[in-house]
């Protein structure tokens, strides 16, 4: 993914490179479909090292570094969960709610 970039990378440019990987294609529903699949509890939150291991192994593997990117724009806690709802919004729509 970093090697498709002409220069630095911004927020909008990693965005758009993530958006291409994902296909396009999948809505905001989609992923948050995905995401609970992972947390039978409902939480709204997953491990982020369980989710880092899924992508790098799973369907199209994603490199460690291409999974690091992604996690820097995800609302992490003390415990290491990720909050899945506010990740895939702004995969979807490229920036956090209001």
């Amino acid at each position: 993914m970093l090697k498709e970039a002409s220069g630095p990378i911004n927020f909008t440019m990693f965005l758009n490179m993530f958006g291409e990987k994902l296909s396009g294609t999948d809505t905001e529903e989609t992923i948050l479909n995905a995401f609970k699949m992972l947390d039978p509890d409902g939480k709204g939150s997953v491990n982020k090292d369980y989710i880092k291991r899924l992508l790098m192994s799973q369907a199209d593997k994603m490199t460690a570094e291409e999974v690091d990117q992604m996690l820097q724009f995800a609302t992490i806690d003390a415990a290491g969960n990720l909050d899945y709802k506010a990740l895939s919004y702004v995969l979807t729509h490229g920036e956090e709610k209001d």
